[in-house]
């Protein structure tokens, strides 16, 4: 890998080449341009020095999405340290965890998360920075209190005329097996391990996005920031791609609400879109359906001919509350509900559905809007090679394994589980199940860990009994179980609708009965509901919003 194919290269160059651009924008707040995100990197770069931090070690970051998290990211990066980036949302037990598994020297906060830590749990930190002035929280080396308290001076006395674009000279990296981040997944099996990430994953990533996007994306085009930075897939496709392309990036620093979210589209007008299924579900089974359940639209509907009209609007007005302006939306992360995709599909809308693994960081499988089979999740993406382990790929599930340059290096400090995870011919097993049709598209049929075996050894994948569920009447969300061999579906009604129709519990009671008998009808024998119960509240989700199944299952 020469050092022009180098990632961190790559950052240099979109500084320098954009120096004058508009780059990260805390929307309704301030905006940095590439320059100042150059300044606030070198700065950090010199307490970093100062303070004694050494290429390879490990510097953590727990905050919201904001213009300063991702500076400090690039800075962590660039100066040869290793990233380990932590959902804010986690616990505050959980954080403490992650910083000591890690064995990371510094950690950087947020607002919230700084009042919810404590620094007497992570014994081995040096130092906690506040992510929005880069203050400190916590030292605990006369170092880094010396550098952070003289760092204007310090800068001062290194750039004493100016700071410009031929001063940005950063940490490239020399092997593409060298580790960029390390990323704690949380997945639904509520046990979180820490993904090894090279360069060349980054790097892997970036030419995909390039390969997809690039006669689309330009310099200068919008985005908006709204899955968390800390996972792989709103890092590589909301961030990461979007800054080496010289892109301006607004991060929602709240928790984006559906009117934020709203006004943030109609104002931005992104170019691309990254989405998880849940915030796609909500805008058009709120602002869509009910539009389209009025008899004489309906009727309409079913007239050839007519009913493509009233598509083409319907599909503007959808297009509409995106801000209009985007090439596609991309759509990822989790199943995406067979309803929605099946309305989309119809009205013609420019949606893909892709799949990938933090362990992959993450992309795996992919298709242009153009090319995309509804229903499936593209085909291998580039750069990667993807397999079903079945003996008839095309018609009996197996489990996805995938190979190339996009996948880890293991899990930090456990062999173990590396070793049940990549194979000794470097396929990555994913622990998802799916087929494959003969054009090479993948079509998931489920998690493998979450597959239910029939009382005759059928094997029953509760995703695809739940998405029938789900777009049942008054069903908010479902978790199917298996309980003495008999299929029990959980289900968290749509409260608000029932309470503004005047149903009670039993009301409910009786249509959750109803629709029990609805969806046995169309399921197989052995996929059959014995009973489907009211859940009171919410179902707890993981931070890409799957549902934490694993605590609703008999077992645990």
């Amino acid at each position: 890998m020469d050092s022009y194919s180098s990632f961190n290269q790559r950052i240099q160059q979109s500084i320098i080449d954009n120096w004058e651009r508009d780059a990260l924008t805390d929307f309704k707040g301030a905006t940095l341009q590439y320059h100042d995100v150059a300044r606030k990197i070198e700065k950090l770069h010199i307490m970093f020095e100062n303070s004694g931090v050494v290429r390879g070690d490990k510097i953590a970051l727990a905050g919201r999405n904001s213009a300063a998290w991702a500076a400090a990211f690039l800075a962590v990066l660039t100066y040869g340290a290793v990233a380990v980036p932590i959902l804010h949302e986690f616990t505050a037990d959980q954080m403490h965890n992650i910083v000591n598994h890690s064995d990371a020297k510094l950690l950087f906060v947020g607002d919230v998360v700084a009042t919810e830590i404590d620094a007497t749990k992570m014994p081995g930190l040096e130092g906690i920075i506040y992510i929005p002035d880069y203050s400190l929280v916590l030292s605990r080396t006369d170092k880094l209190t010396y550098a952070r308290e003289h760092l204007n001076e310090l800068f001062g006395k290194k750039y004493p005329k100016y700071f410009r674009p031929e001063h940005v000279n950063y940490y490239i990296e020399s092997n593409p097996d060298d580790l960029a981040l390390i990323n704690y997944t949380s997945g639904t099996t509520g046990f979180s391990k820490g993904v090894m990430l090279p360069y060349r994953s980054l790097r892997s990533n970036l030419d995909f996005a390039e390969n997809v996007l690039g006669t689309e994306l330009k310099p200068g085009d919008n985005v908006i920031s709204i899955l968390p930075m800390a996972h792989m897939y709103g890092l590589s496709f909301e961030f990461l791609y979007e800054f080496v392309t010289g892109c301006h990036i607004f991060y929602l620093t709240r928790v984006p609400s559906p009117v934020v979210i709203a006004q943030a589209f109609a104002e931005v007008k992104p170019r691309v879109i990254i989405a998880v299924p849940l915030v796609i579900e909500k805008i058009i089974k709120k602002k869509v359906f009910p539009k389209i359940q009025d008899t004489k639209i309906r009727l309409l509907l079913k007239m050839p001919g007519i009913n493509k009209k009233i598509f083409e609007r319907i599909n503007t007005q959808v297009t509409e509350a995106f801000g209009g302006n985007f090439y596609e939306i991309i759509v990822g992360g989790a199943a995406f509900s067979q309803e929605v995709e099946t309305f989309l599909h119809q009205i013609g809308f420019k949606y893909t559905v892709g799949y990938g693994a933090t362990e992959c960081g993450p992309i795996i499988c992919y298709a242009d809007y153009k090319e995309f089979v509804p229903g499936s999740c593209g085909k291998a993406a580039l750069n990667m090679q993807v397999e079903i382990d079945s003996t008839d790929p095309r018609n009996v599930p197996g489990e996805i394994l995938t190979k190339g340059p996009n996948v880890m290096l293991g899990y930090y400090k456990n062999e173990e589980a590396t070793q049940a995870a990549i194979d000794e011919n470097g396929w990555f097993h994913t622990g998802d199940l799916g087929t494959m049709d003969e054009d090479g598209n993948v079509f998931i049929k489920g998690r493998s860990k979450n597959m239910l075996l029939g009382s005759n050894g059928q094997n029953i994948y509760p995703e695809e009994i739940e998405d029938k569920l789900n777009s049942m009447t008054m069903v908010s969300e479902s978790v199917v179980i298996q309980e003495d061999e008999k299929l029990v579906g959980l289900v968290f009604p749509d409260f608000e609708a029932a309470k503004q129709m005047g149903f009670n519990n039993a009301d409910l009671e009786k249509i959750m009965e109803e629709n029990r008998k609805l969806i046995n009808a169309i399921l197989p024998a052995y996929c059959r509901l014995s009973d489907i119960r009211i859940h009171e509240e919410e179902f707890a989700k993981t931070p890409k919003r799957s549902i934490k199944r694993y605590l609703y299952t008999k077992t645990n």
